[in-house]
């Protein structure tokens, strides 16, 4: 799949989410006035931040597709991790606007009016807002975007949320406190939801230890070429989207001339980038130097 595929791919389903929020948020706002209901109207408006996370999405997207120039020689791909930042801190306001909301509204013995309006609205948020979550994951599997996982876990927060004020609607009769008690639990979802997609994007961003599985592949890999151990060491990975540099060390033996090192190293960067499209620099070191670590 070519780079322009995954723009494609990201940028339909941040159009989507665009255009699907928008209505919603306008029906849940409606709903949400009409039952007096601040879970309902904090809930309309957390679908209304799903519209400008998919805003950050299409324009991140736009930018990482750049080709690389001179002031970003490996690409703009970190656009796209930047905006999964944006969308978390996004987030974090609106979870902290909403819990203002519902101590407000428990201090002060506000109770909401359910009716049949809000029951039709609620449901068909839940399933609106899942089968849009379901779509940007989709994404995220076929791109690696994490914008994208950000973006669906945003859809899937709201859809909890809903689900919330469904429980709400059907219990608000029996007790005056319910509405508040929710507005502070979809609060507490949005926040947990932030710190999770925040996480994400910072890691690579600080930069990331190379996992297991990286590392076994490595040393396999350059073990099977040169037909002998390698022990491949001082690993480094670094994420800028879907370009990603590798760096790494290994040992060849001392008596091979600079052509044939040379020759040797270009084999297994070349195999590495067929392998797993990423680009490695490979420095040799001569058989018997004290080796530290794997990484």
């Amino acid at each position: 799949m070519k780079n322009n595929d995954y723009a494609k791919i990201a940028l339909n389903e941040g159009r989507l989410s665009l255009i699907g929020n928008i209505l919603l948020f306008g029906i849940k706002l409606w709903a949400g006035i009409l039952s007096a209901s601040s879970a309902m109207i904090a809930d309309a408006w957390h679908t209304l931040s799903d519209s400008l996370s998919s805003l950050v999405i299409i324009v991140a997207v736009r930018i990482a597709g750049r080709k690389p120039d001179r002031e970003h020689p490996f690409g703009h791909g970190r656009a796209e991790l930047i905006a999964s930042l944006i969308v978390g801190m996004l987030l974090v306001m609106i979870a902290f606007d909403f819990v203002l909301e519902g101590i407000g509204r428990l201090s002060n013995h506000l109770q909401a009016t359910y009716g049949a309006v809000a029951i039709v609205v609620t449901v068909l948020s839940v399933v609106i807002k899942e089968l849009m979550a379901q779509y940007a994951f989709r994404g995220h599997r076929l791109t690696g975007f994490l914008s994208l996982k950000a973006d669906a876990w945003h859809h899937r927060s709201d859809a909890i949320s809903s689900l919330v004020i469904l429980a709400g609607i059907l219990f608000g009769r029996y007790v005056w406190w319910i509405d508040g008690v929710l507005t502070l639990i979809v609060a507490v979802m949005i926040g947990w939801t932030a710190v999770e997609i925040i996480s994400d994007g910072v890691k690579p961003l600080l930069g990331e230890s190379p996992d297991k599985e990286i590392l076994e592949y490595l040393s396999t890999t350059c073990d099977g070429l040169m037909n002998r151990p390698c022990h491949v060491h001082h690993v480094h990975i670094h994420r800028y989207g879907r370009h990603v540099e590798l760096t790494f060390h290994l040992q060849l033996p001392p008596e091979l001339s600079l052509r044939e090192a040379h020759d040797l190293i270009t084999l297994i960067e070349n195999k590495i980038r067929e392998d797993r499209q990423i680009e490695a620099t490979v420095h040799a070191e001569p058989v018997g130097d004290k080796v530290s670590s794997l990484t």
